[in-house]
């Protein structure tokens, strides 16, 4: 080819460069610019926040791969009454995959805004708005530009944080189950508290909505072993292998009716179900606590009232829902024949329709057969309420993949 040629071909290859590299940069500054990257949520009324608004654009969708309910706030045990100058390393448990991630950050239970100067996702430099750090509002909650990297499903996710001076109560969700640490004046320590972090999303193609387990401690995976990711939430996740989403916004101690540990589910089924990214199908598991937990609910009819609310309020914006049957604790401190017979008021109305669109029989699956007021012993992780992991892996195995799989992709592929 003639020099002169081989000069203009360059030409024409570096202009074509420049062009794709300015339509490039364009098309990521709508990717990292969206509002949906750029919101702040402020807190409701019983700390229910807003719902986020539409998700950054691509030519995937955005699913929750992993969320924790906030509970509590909670002066910080493990640094001492000084909370400035730390680093906090969470880590989660992704049940999904993707070529991007994002991360959703609370201040939910602050008193004061909160600074946040430093944060990665598996190392790498997280933004808000383009800036490396952010202050979220009191109550409020933000939620980050997309880190386009891969994640993998089934995997360990570490988001690390900087709190550089932080004051009041830091926002947490309690006995995860999972290691994560903290870092500060004082040293290295373990903890089992997601402080903070409450989404992670990814962005991908393979998975096609995202479910959410609404529960309480049988959820959360309470006498389940640390680290060992081995939740009913967990097992189901495994057993899609990628295919959907399972986050898991189980609470130990929740109730449906009455605030105790955390926002009662009437009040917190906005944030922690409707606005997660994706959601297509919650599984509802709650009202044990309402029944044996001080002050007790004696009128069955109130609970399944309120979880048909919930059926309804999730049906508004399209959802499939799914509820559990209630399962025995007879042996736990707080039980007697009359609150036994509750439950099984709530499980015969439940069982009959009417509150949930389908049901998944925690009771038969996890209960005794010579004694059906007691949990099988194998399944029992010995207070007669929760389970051990052999227990967690029944009821993961009770949900039926293939019509979770048959299910249309997400509103949110864009």
């Amino acid at each position: 080819m003639p020099r002169r040629q081989g000069s203009a071909l360059l030409i024409a290859l570096l202009v074509g460069t420049a062009a794709l590299a300015a339509l490039v940069a364009f098309t990521g500054s709508l990717l990292f610019t969206e509002p949906r990257a750029k919101a702040v949520a402020a807190a409701g009324p019983q700390g229910v926040a807003r719902t986020p608004a539409a998700p950054a654009r691509s030519t995937g969708q955005w699913l929750a791969t992993w969320a924790a309910a906030p509970v509590l706030g909670a002066t910080d045990p493990e640094q001492g009454p000084d909370p400035s100058l730390r680093t906090i390393r969470n880590v989660v448990h992704t049940s999904i995959g993707g070529d991007a991630a994002r991360i959703t950050l609370s201040n939910l239970f602050g008193t004061q805004p909160l600074l946040v100067d430093h944060v990665t996702v598996n190392a790498l430099p997280v933004t808000f708005r383009n800036a490396p750090s952010v202050t979220i509002a009191a109550g409020g909650q933000v939620i980050s530009d997309p880190v386009v990297a891969p994640v993998a499903a089934d995997a360990d996710l570490v988001v690390t944080l900087r709190t550089p001076t932080a004051r009041g109560p830091v926002t947490v969700h309690p006995n995860s189950h999972q290691t994560s640490s903290t870092e500060g004046p004082q040293g290295t320590r373990p903890t089992t508290d997601w402080r903070y972090l409450t989404a992670v999303d990814v962005r991908g193609m393979a998975a096609t909505g995202t479910l959410v387990a609404f529960g309480d401690s049988l959820t959360a995976g309470s006498g389940s072993t640390t680290d060992a990711n081995s939740r009913w939430p967990d097992i189901l996740a495994d057993r899609l292998a990628g295919r959907y989403a399972v986050v898991n916004q189980g609470i130990g101690g929740n109730r449906i009716l009455l605030n105790d540990v955390g926002p009662r589910a009437l009040d917190r089924f906005d944030r922690d179900v409707l606005a997660v990214t994706g959601v297509k199908t919650v599984v509802i598991a709650l009202g044990i606590n309402d029944i044996q937990a001080f002050p007790q609910e004696s009128d069955p009819a109130r609970i399944t009232d309120a979880l048909r609310t919930l059926t309804e309020r999730a049906h508004a914006r399209g959802l499939r829902v799914i509820g559990a049957t209630l399962m025995p604790y007879e042996g736990q401190g707080n039980w007697t024949p009359a609150r036994n017979a509750v439950r099984e008021h709530v499980n015969t109305m439940i069982r009959a329709g009417g509150v949930f669109d389908e049901f998944l029989d925690f009771d038969l699956a996890a209960r005794d057969p010579s004694r059906p007021t007691r949990l099988l012993p194998a399944y029992d992780s010995g207070d007669h309420l929760h389970l051990n992991d052999a227990g967690y892996q029944r009821l993961g195995s009770l949900v039926d993949v293939a019509s979770l799989l048959r299910a249309q992709p997400s509103s949110d592929a864009l």
